[in-house]
């Protein structure tokens, strides 16, 4: 193909991933090549936005746009599709009234134009409406199913149905502001999760939230949850953005960078005609990266500084324990630029040589291994505390008894990131492990699917022309020995192709293709979701 050709093919892709699509009355069957694996019996689940407009007004941000869910089915070597919106309060009231009625990220939704002017100016006065609009991520507690974002709603869905069940606001049961949409979930069923909080004295602090698992009453878990331990702020009034969090089998990590949430300016934002969710934040320029630690059960701060260069971070990839050490392998974006600021729609949906040359100006990717020494003693200053063989990330104790991290880079390319990334996290979450699969993003466009071995860096690539992945997900093979034996799944959107997307599945030792299954129409951007059994 010329590169006229295939600049106009990835120009189709990227308005059909962020374009407004129909919800499906009925499951899709899909046509299926190759031999789908006989373990694979449940359902692929994926969180991402569907709807980009209200009448005539516009989602701004790629964080905006309604939580559309979707499933494929695998039955008997067959494959379905179904997708349906989640009928949160933000995309009922927007659908009844016709325009944007709850603030997303990026978009302010104005007062009611027909409301006369009394009632809109104190309307501007009630307080924040914090949207609902679950559009990341899918994940259990207990035997329930919640589509979640990051503020405090969560919303209880049936994943055979994919109706919208229940609304709920953790805030009822535990203090916090808001949630991650990436919680960390142990073989029994217990969630742990973070959000930041007023902690004591009126400053900010972030909690470590554990729930139950699964009730021999049968009573919600949700209402049994616990604060296990607090981290500190490093300002008061101002948290930082947090999207993940590292857990080993016996601590806690949270990763504090300088992309802060001024909250004057948020408390203040919807008072302010215009202001968003975006508008709130702001980068700490001289702060740089800190690392806490705590322990797991009973919970306890650790009351160690630990430091870093600045960094920009979404998704740790796993964290574990090894000789005294805690080891954090994370995706990092070099400088305390905050990345969301790349991710406007109309800057995703420009032409292909404007969306490189904002990303030639975005901070760049790596994935980074840092190493948390945990024995640490003031006498050993200005010496290098880790002692682990097989890494290069060091440990140095200053003067003021501050710990500087310098990680060790696992992979590194100009301009190409690897995130989203996933493991085996069944057997080896919070454990040593060797593999971690990730969505490569060339120029902040999703074109390929990459597995890192992290003790060699050896890297596999998954790629094909005119095809657009998802973050991979991967299944472990019933009766596999080895770390990779399984498979990955994701979304391949295909613009150019008479069946504009499907669903992939993937040797995950070598990323040789097993099976696709191709659906007769196209799929919207998904961020993250789950296979459920």
């Amino acid at each position: 193909l010329s590169l006229q050709v295939l600049l106009k093919i990835l120009a189709l892709f990227i308005i059909k991933i962020f374009e407004t699509c129909e919800e499906l009355a009925e499951p899709l069957p899909a046509t299926v090549t190759g031999r789908i694996p006989s373990f694979l019996k449940g359902s692929l689940l994926r969180l991402g936005p569907g709807l980009f407009e209200v009448g005539d007004e516009p989602f701004y941000h790629l964080f905006d746009g309604q939580a559309l869910m979707h499933k494929f089915d695998f039955k008997n070597g067959q494959v379905t599709y179904y997708r349906k919106f989640v009928r949160t309060d933000a995309y009922v009231r927007a659908i009844t009234e016709k325009r944007v009625v709850i603030t997303e990220f990026g978009t302010f939704a104005y007062p009611d134009p027909c409301k006369n002017i009394f009632s809109r100016f104190f309307s501007y006065f009630k307080g924040v409406e914090v949207t609902d609009n679950c559009l990341v991520n899918v994940y259990p507690i207990g035997e329930d199913f919640y589509a979640v974002t990051e503020t405090n709603y969560i919303t209880k869905v049936n994943t055979d149905t994919l109706e919208t069940l229940k609304k709920v606001d953790m805030c009822n049961y535990i203090n916090i502001n808001g949630i991650t949409a990436h919680p960390h979930i142990e073989p029994d069923g217990t969630v742990y999760n973070i959000g930041n909080c007023m902690g004591k004295g009126a400053t900010l602090a972030y909690n470590i939230v554990r729930i139950p698992p699964t009730q021999k009453d049968k009573s919600d878990p949700i209402e049994k949850s616990k604060v296990v331990v607090q981290f500190p702020s490093a300002e008061r009034f101002k948290p930082s953005y947090v999207h993940s969090f590292g857990m080993s089998d016996n601590y806690f990590v949270f990763v504090e960078t300088p992309v802060k949430i001024n909250l004057l300016k948020f408390l203040s934002a919807w008072s302010i005609r215009g202001s968003n969710y975006m508008d709130c934040f702001e980068s700490n320029e001289s702060q740089g990266t800190n690392f806490h630690i705590a322990k797991k059960d009973p919970g306890e701060y650790i009351d160690l500084k630990f430091k870093g260069a600045a960094i920009g971070m979404f998704h740790h990839i796993n964290t574990y324990e090894d000789q005294g050490f805690i080891v954090v392998d994370l995706c990092a974006w070099k400088g305390f630029e905050f990345v969301y600021n790349y991710l406007w729609l109309a800057n995703l949906r420009a032409n292909w040589e404007e969306v490189k040359k904002a990303a030639m100006m975005a901070p760049q990717p790596e994935v980074r291994r840092y190493v948390i020494p945990l024995d640490v003693h003031k006498e050993e200053q200005g010496k290098n505390l880790v002692s682990l063989p097989y890494t290069t990330a060091t440990a140095v104790m200053h003067a003021d008894g501050m710990i500087w991290l310098e990680p060790e880079v696992l992979f590194s390319g100009p301009r190409q990131a690897f995130e989203f990334p996933q493991i085996n996290y069944q057997r080896y979450g919070g454990k040593n492990y060797t593999y971690a699969y990730g969505l490569g993003l060339n120029h902040f466009i999703p074109d390929r699917i990459c597995k890192l071995n992290v003790k060699t860096k050896e890297t596999w690539v998954w790629q094909e022309p005119e095809s657009y992945p998802s973050e991979p997900l991967f299944v472990q093979t019933p009766d596999g020995v080895d770390e990779d034996d399984g498979v990955l799944l994701t979304i391949v959107a295909a613009p150019g192709s008479q069946r504009p997307a499907y669903m992939l599945i993937l040797n995950a030792k070598d990323l040789s293709e097993i099976a696709r299954a191709e659906v007769e129409c196209s799929i919207p951007v998904t961020f993250h979701g789950m296979y459920k059994q």
